[in-house]
């Protein structure tokens, strides 16, 4: 059985099954401005100024803008405080995230310093140190041959990328390797001055 194809569209119609007709009727700025922070949300959750951003680029005034996410933030559509929760809990979970990458991320999405800063504080010091030592033990196995130095730099790095301080990752470095049998070696002076970054 041959395929069926699809009949040929019109000239009048556009991309999404609009009529080209329909489009050049003047449509309420409101209504506009609620549509595409509705297509946005389908999609993700968003924060506040990355809506605003949204509707900047797409040409939409700033007052109709206010209006819109006033009126979403109102029926809890857009709760930034809700979403750096969320976020933070998902990407410390599922990249290993520390708090400073965390907080960093959350500030370019435009969440507020205070509302990140209470998101990231929900992560206390030990969940973070168990996140850190897990990262270490699944790449360790990949650095097995290399010079203990290497391998610190390496594991240590990768950390560092995730937002640890330098202190907690060299030392979740260094009690891993010690587990294996390897002497990290770090001078003193240098691990103390690492910790208390």
């Amino acid at each position: 059985m041959p395929f069926a194809s699809r009949p040929p569209s019109s000239p009048a119609r556009r991309r999404g099954g609009r009529d080209a007709r329909e489009e050049s009727a003047p449509q309420d700025p409101l209504d506009v401005a609620r549509q595409i922070c509705l297509n946005q949300l389908e999609y993700a959750p968003r924060t506040r100024a990355e809506l605003a951003t949204t509707l900047r680029k797409k040409g939409i005034e700033d007052d109709v803008a206010e209006q819109v996410l006033s009126r979403f933030a109102e029926v809890g559509m857009i709760d930034d405080a809700l979403f750096a929760q969320l976020w933070v809990t998902s990407r410390h979970r599922g990249k290993g995230l520390a708090g400073r990458a965390l907080s960093q991320e959350l500030r370019r999405k435009g969440v507020a310093d205070e509302t990140a800063a209470e998101a990231v504080a929900s992560i206390d010091r030990e969940q973070e140190l168990a996140t850190a030592r897990a990262l270490v033990d699944r790449r360790l196995r990949s650095t097995a041959g290399l010079p203990t130095d290497a391998r610190v730099r390496r594991l240590a790095g990768m950390l560092a990328r995730k937002g640890y301080p330098a202190g907690t990752a060299f030392r979740v470095v260094r009690e891993a390797l010690a587990e294996e049998g390897e002497e990290a070696e770090l001078a003193f002076d240098d691990l103390q001055a690492l910790e208390d970054e």
